[in-house]
């Protein structure tokens, strides 16, 4: 088996071989990064050990082992202790010698989860771009009326004579203003001109949202932690978009925290895994990771969160993270969210390291 192990590194599955007692006898390197182990610590060890007992994958391999046919299943998940869980599909095989005996089985991972991952973000654009037309037909049928009805109630104010009369128009005046910037942030979903791109420093950008931040009353009694990396290059963004989306996404964290204040934290990294081109390539990530320790967020909620004007404050408009995955997606990008009660709430973007 040594003898070939430099082929087996280089498929992009995860290549796993037992033999018939389902104790580990070899591992490659993509099985090592999906299961987040060493040869040495998985080494003659059995696979109920690595994955357990009730797994699907620990089940199939016995099963191999006990009939001599292959099994094998699609679209579960490996739980991991420091990355993401990961969707695999799974494959087992009998490994036979010459004579057709059996020397064990044949485990192949395959990580599904760049494939889910695309496909959420092919139906997300779809979504965005056809809720951009319903918006711009909003917007034009509503934005002509609204100029109207404002300049009825200014005119009633000027002629007014008396302190009640001034104070409803000016009242009409400022709600039509209201909805007039409701109907310029739905005009964010129907916008098709090009990014302003620039190679910024991440970093800068987000100090200067930061220090902006530290002066808003919403920072009262927080702590802003930065944890950069120091490596990243700059790249090629919009740099008035991703302010505008840093802002909105660590004010909406501060808010998170107003009940009992804690600790906003900004980490920067390289990633790999979260984009792969149209060529099939994969692409450098820059990665954003925006965590408050404030309340947390169920599953049912987290599936909404992103829909325009679903939100759970009572003045929000539920724009805000709606106009902030527009933004991302426009860049080519990715913004997941994630919420544990004990530990809070994480905004993941994923941004392409486009340098020229």
């Amino acid at each position: 088996m040594q003898n070939f192990s430099f082929i087996l590194d280089a498929l992009r599955d995860g290549i796993l071989v037992t033999n018939t007692n389902a104790e580990i006898e070899f591992v490659n390197t993509e099985a090592c990064r999906i299961l987040e182990v060493s040869p040495e610590q998985v080494m003659g060890i059995s696979l109920e050990t690595i994955l357990g007992s009730e797994h699907i994958a620990t089940t199939l391999v016995h099963s191999v082992i006990d009939t001599g046919r292959s099994a094998g299943a699609s679209e579960q998940i490996v739980e991991r202790r420091f990355g993401d869980d990961m969707l695999v599909q799974i494959t087992v095989t009998p490994l036979l010698d010459a004579r057709a005996r059996m020397l064990g089985v044949v485990l192949a991972l395959s990580d599904e989860s760049m494939k889910s991952s695309l496909q959420r973000v092919a139906a997300e654009k779809e979504r965005l771009t056809a809720f951009g037309g319903i918006a711009s037909g909003i917007a034009h049928e509503v934005r002509n009326p609204l100029g109207g009805i404002r300049g009825a109630a200014e005119l009633l104010g000027m002629q007014a004579s008396d302190a009640k009369s001034k104070a409803t128009a000016a009242l009409i005046v400022r709600e039509v203003d209201r909805i007039t910037t409701l109907v310029d942030d739905l005009m964010v979903f129907a916008r098709t001109d090009a990014l302003q791109l620039e190679l910024l420093n991440l970093h800068r950008v987000l100090d200067d949202v930061l220090e902006l931040l530290a002066h808003d009353s919403l920072s009262r009694g927080m702590t802003l932690k930065r944890v950069y990396d120091p490596s990243l290059p700059e790249f090629l963004a919009d740099r008035a978009r991703l302010t505008q989306v840093f802002h909105n996404l660590c004010r909406n964290a501060l808010q998170a925290m107003q009940n009992a204040p804690g600790t906003l934290t900004v980490t920067t990294r390289l990633g790999f895994h979260h984009h792969i081109s149209k060529e099939g390539k994969r692409l450098a990530m820059v990665e954003i990771e925006i965590h408050n320790t404030g309340a947390y967020i169920s599953e049912e909620m987290l599936e909404h969160v992103l829909t325009p004007f679903f939100t759970t404050r009572p003045q929000g408009t539920g724009l805000g993270l709606p106009i902030a995955n527009h933004w991302i997606n426009r860049h080519g990008g990715l913004l997941q969210i994630r919420s544990h009660a004990e530990t809070g709430t994480t905004v993941l973007i994923a941004l392409p390291l486009k340098r020229q």
